[in-house]
């Protein structure tokens, strides 16, 4: 039976891992095993210089050299140490993917248009490990940054599980972990290995009967079913994509989680059960762990957070949501998402207020 072909993240990422980046994986473990059997204090190094070539090989030299010049542009402005012109400065950086003269320069690179997608979602996610990276820079001591250098800094963002799609690791967890030597056991990383690829076997297999015989994506590209069918039915639709939504980033997630693992750092948890979730807060915080622990060390927390005032609670929120929106593309629909996403949390996070109060407790 033909699959349905209108998710275009899970066709173009199965297709693009059945090509190269399954093979690229495969050599980055390979070249992560032997340096931490044979060179552990290496380790980093070996695994910068093949995250480069893995991306040279697959971006080419003028896709190479965009990353390096932001990785590079960004370290620069860091060096002021200032927390706003870094976050000015990744902003700017984020803005010239979106510059109509830059998209079509950089499409004449690439002879197809996946190509030039694989580029663009690249870039992307490099621009929030820049950012990570700067912002650890400007808020550390001197005697600390040290550990900080450009080199650390290519380091981190030519890591070649986490390059293309994620997830999202901040740099001092990976920093601190990196720098940690343990025991190695080829035994005990064979085990891990094993057990993890049947599990994320399973859920590419679950993902797979999903799309080939459910056409959730389908249905939901035509307005003629949707506008004939009752309230049960689009309820069963719009849960049925959300729970194919989380197989989906078990499958895309788990792959380079298992990869981390087997370099002996510890990934993000990887997304909790959408049908276990009942408030926008459990949402942010369980599905894309490593995303929301970037937006609330590097933008909530900065903020003021929750320890402000109700003003500063919900202009801290506004931003976190509004860069959200923006770093997914900026377009019309995804500032209505975050707008309603940052209003359900607000909401939520009032009705905890109120409900926190002794009188109202004493009435419950």
């Amino acid at each position: 039976m033909p699959q349905d072909p209108m998710d275009f993240e899970w066709s173009y990422w199965i297709e693009w891992g059945r090509e190269r980046i399954l093979w690229l994986l495969a050599g980055h473990l390979l070249v992560s095993q032997m340096s931490r059997l044979l060179v552990e204090k290496y380790k980093p190094w070996c695994l910068m210089v093949y995250g480069m070539a893995a991306c040279w090989l697959l971006l080419g030299i003028k896709g190479f050299a965009v990353i390096l010049l932001h990785a590079a542009i960004s370290f620069a402005v860091a060096q002021f140490q200032l927390s706003l012109l870094t976050w000015l400065c990744s902003l700017i950086l984020l803005s010239t993917l979106r510059i109509p003269a830059v998209e079509e320069t950089k499409r004449k690179w690439y002879d197809t248009e996946n190509e030039y997608y694989l580029l663009l979602f690249t870039v992307s996610v490099r621009c929030l490990f820049c950012t990570s990276f700067s912002l650890e820079y400007c808020w550390h001591a001197p005697a600390q940054r040290s550990s900080h250098s450009f080199p650390w800094m290519l380091a981190y963002v030519f890591y070649y599980p986490t390059f293309h799609n994620g997830p999202l690791l901040n740099f001092d967890d990976f920093s601190k972990q990196m720098r940690r030597q343990e025991a190695f056991s080829v035994k005990t990383n064979l085990r891990i290995l094993i057990v993890g690829i049947i599990r994320i076997f399973f859920w590419w297999c679950l993902a797979e009967l999903m799309i080939h015989f459910m056409y959730i994506h389908a249905l939901y590209s035509s307005a003629l079913p949707l506008e004939s069918a009752s309230y049960w039915a689009l309820g069963g639709l719009a849960l049925a994509q959300v729970l194919f939504f989380y197989v989906k980033y078990l499958v895309l997630y788990g792959v380079p989680g298992l990869l981390l693992q087997m370099d002996g750092l510890k990934p993000p948890a990887l997304p909790c059960c959408v049908s276990l979730m009942h408030s926008f807060t459990k949402m942010w915080r369980s599905f894309d762990v490593g995303l929301h622990r970037f937006l609330v060390r590097y933008i909530y927390v900065p903020m003021g957070g929750s320890q402000s005032s109700l003003l500063g609670t919900l202009l801290s929120t506004a931003l976190t949501f509004a860069f959200v929106s923006y770093w997914h593309g900026g377009q019309s629909y995804l500032w209505y998402w975050g707008a309603l996403n940052w209003l359900g949390v607000i909401v939520e996070s009032g009705t905890k207020r109120i409900l926190s109060i002794s009188l109202i407790q004493d009435l419950i």
